[in-house]
């Protein structure tokens, strides 16, 4: 079973290998995305590629490929692997080169894709949502880009394994960032709120879905800075993901969001979702 893709081949996991000087293991010089497969489809691939260019531009890597050239890829990729839905992890880097910091000259970038079943939450998850930290946010501040140094990320979200947690909501100067490896929605008397896109954040691809339902199906929503007491005043407190979707998180640093329990738009926003996820899959 080839289920991976390493600069030209596809080759299973295993086989996949890349020289220890190259950058990406030597300084964390190049970005990534992961893209969820329902049905052997990748979902909102346009939107992902989209995403991967924008990361590229900011570390200033040129695009190996071509969109068509991506999706060819990716579909062969999905086409070789057994399970119908998958999550496809993509990484680019700035290829192998002597240990130097300025960008090496006519070096080719490291391309690798691997795939592997994709796993969300149950319904029983869903129902009883989850617990969430929260903590400083002392990330740099480029985290729009989905760049793979992730170490701050990691011991973010540590926090809340360490605490019995699914997720680390994160707080920087008093205001709502996003979580360590969601983006998060407050719910306020009925009006849906989240942080508006900057440098301070990963836009999610979900969290884009999220608020296009809202605009379709006539949920009140708001796109603005929000201030910690709002965040933990919440009625409905969610983290979105392209692999958790939506989940609703019930308590915060141990005390109960709202009434402690899934919120009714929480509940409303998946069904709308799973609906809406059914319908790109036969498009």
């Amino acid at each position: 079973m080839n289920d991976a893709y390493l600069n030209g081949r596809f080759l299973p996991l295993a086989e996949a290998t890349v020289p220890v000087l190259d950058r990406g293991f030597v300084f964390g010089d190049g970005v990534y995305e992961l893209v969820p497969v329902y049905s052997k489809k990748p979902f909102r691939l346009d939107d992902h590629l989209r995403r991967l260019q924008a990361s590229l531009d900011g570390i200033r890597l040129a695009n190996p490929h071509s969109a068509d050239a991506w999706r060819e890829l990716i579909g062969t990729l999905v086409a070789h692997y057994d399970a119908d839905d998958q999550s496809v992890y993509i990484q680019v880097t700035r290829g192998v080169a002597p240990r130097d910091h300025p960008f090496p000259q006519n070096t080719a970038p490291t391309v690798f894709m691997f795939t592997q079943p994709l796993v969300t939450a149950t319904a029983e998850q869903k129902a009883a949502g989850v617990c969430a930290v929260t903590a400083v946010d002392y990330r740099w501040q480029r985290c729009d880009i989905k760049a793979i140094s992730l170490l701050a990320n990691i011991l973010l979200r540590q926090q809340a394994i360490d605490a019995g947690c699914a997720e680390t909501v994160m707080l920087r100067d008093g205001f709502l960032s996003e979580g360590a490896a969601s983006n998060i929605f407050v719910v306020k008397d009925g009006v849906l709120r989240a942080p508006p896109p900057s440098r301070l954040m990963l836009t999610g691809i979900t969290y884009d879905v999220v608020l296009e339902l809202a605009q379709a199906h006539g949920i009140a929503h708001e796109v603005r800075a929000l201030a910690e007491a709002e965040v933990r005043g919440a009625d409905e407190l969610w983290m979105t993901s392209s692999t958790r979707e939506i989940m609703a998180i019930v308590t915060l640093d141990g005390v109960p969001v709202g009434s402690g329990v899934p919120g009714p738009l929480a509940q409303r926003m998946d069904a709308l979702y799973q609906t809406f996820k059914r319908e790109v899959m036969r498009a």
